[in-house]
């Protein structure tokens, strides 16, 4: 083997190794981020049926203070899972809540009312909340007054029957076009192993392939603006 093509291949396989330590050590950050807790002292996580059955006593035991739980999609779509959860994550101990995944292809009204007769409202929840996202939604294209037409007729009813906001848990490209069309609620944020840009929201999520005991697989990591007192602030009983 000659001098320059031994060269070329040490070479190569210096950037090779170089690429290998950058790509082990992007991975270790990204696996193990987490905020500062310190600063953000409440952990909470969403799930669905997608987490499958879920030990909820030893998730509440893994440092877990509330979650999150999909209820309904779209004007028909029930989780199949939503119950259960509901009923033993509270048992566990939990904070609890329900989401909504707003599908830009039914009528708010429609979806309201698949909500209502989903979410129990004899019970202590957290406020409702609207997944605002393209990832999985219908390939409708509708105008800013359209959705904000639609969006107004689902959280008139919810929110009526809740007796609070609704909370917006909205994606960037969501985000991007539609946010000075929408209504101001509080908003959940999703900035993945990464600081949110300011502190204008309620709910980070921080990591969408988090580890927790007592759930096989990856589940949505995320912590609350403010501590324990802000947690039980936003728990409501909905009016009689």
């Amino acid at each position: 083997m000659n001098t320059i093509l031994r060269r070329l291949l040490i070479g190569a396989g210096a950037v090779l190794l170089v690429g290998i330590v950058v790509l082990g050590a992007g991975w270790l950050y990204f696996v193990n981020y987490s905020p500062d807790r310190a600063r953000y002292p409440v952990r909470g996580i969403d799930v669905s049926h997608h987490q499958g059955a879920i030990d909820w006593p030893l998730v509440a035991a893994d440092d877990v203070s509330f979650v999150i739980i999909k209820a309904t999609e779209g004007g028909d779509y029930v989780d199949e899972r939503f119950a259960e959860n509901l009923r033993d994550a509270r048992a566990a101990g939990l904070t609890v809540g329900a989401y909504h995944y707003f599908t830009l292809c039914r009528p708010g009204a429609e979806q309201a009312a698949n909500f209502l007769a989903t979410v129990p409202r004899d019970q202590d929840l957290l406020p409702p909340v609207v997944d605002l996202e393209y990832e999985g939604n219908c390939d409708a294209d509708r105008s800013p007054e359209a959705v904000r037409a639609e969006l107004d007729a689902f959280l008139a009813p919810v929110e009526a029957a809740f007796g609070q906001q609704a909370v917006f848990y909205i994606t960037y490209g969501f985000f991007d076009d539609y946010a000075k069309y929408l209504p101001r609620r509080p908003l959940w944020t999703r900035w993945i192993a990464w600081h949110p840009a300011d502190e204008n929201w309620l709910l980070w999520q921080y990591h969408n392939a988090g580890r927790v005991n007592g759930i096989d697989g990856d589940v949505d990591l995320n912590v609350l603006q403010g501590g324990r007192e802000t947690l039980t602030s936003l728990v409501r009983l909905s009016p009689a």
